[in-house]
């Protein structure tokens, strides 16, 4: 029988172990600081933990008429997110692509990014957000400001955000009633 929501130990490296959304998975523990480290979750190429975490969420979001999220770990959510539900989502962008008109940007640090990014919608993306119900999604919420910087797009532009949601609410996050989750996940002190 596994053990289930537990730091382990594999072929000398540490993991932690825990089930989402019915899926276990060993995330490996990665340092972020000098003080800290964060057990890594990549839905990137998981279509079993993609497909069942949408599902969930789902259950627990309410009704929306696009679901936005930030490049790149969140897309697979929300795409499947959009595919179950309403149909439509958008990506906010982390550099200018050649197809998109009149790009507006708003400025974001990450978590688990060393440097300042930007985040960019397109002239197509944004005018489709305007008097929209917007749901945004995320794989992770930890900090939280990828999540303010992807509100602050939405609302630029007239959309009513309904509600955020993530797969794990990381550290304090699990905390916050603001947000739709399925597992909390801890931060590792050394």
């Amino acid at each position: 029988m596994l053990s289930l929501n537990e730091q382990i130990e594999k072929n000398g490296l540490a993991y932690y172990r825990m089930t989402i959304a019915g899926c276990v998975r060993d995330l490996p523990i990665c340092p972020i600081g000098e003080h800290m480290d964060i057990a890594g979750f990549v839905m990137l190429g998981d279509v079993e933990i993609t497909e069942r975490s949408a599902a969930e969420l789902l259950k627990r979001c309410p009704e929306h008429d696009v679901v936005v999220t930030a490049e790149t770990k969140g897309i697979p959510l929300c795409y499947e997110m959009a595919r179950q539900g309403c149909g439509r989502y958008i990506v906010a962008r982390k550099s200018v692509k050649a197809y998109m008109r009149n790009p507006i940007h708003v400025e974001v640090k990450s978590i688990t990014t060393d440097h300042l990014q930007r985040l960019y919608l397109a002239e197509d993306d944004y005018t489709g957000l305007k008097g929209k119900r917007v749901l945004i999604v995320d794989d992770v919420i930890s900090t939280g400001e990828s999540l303010k910087a992807m509100e602050e797009l939405v609302e630029k532009f007239g959309g009513n955000i309904v509600g955020r949601a993530a797969v794990l609410a990381e550290g304090d996050a699990k905390d916050r009633k603001d947000i739709i989750y399925l597992e909390p996940l801890p931060l590792f002190a050394k």
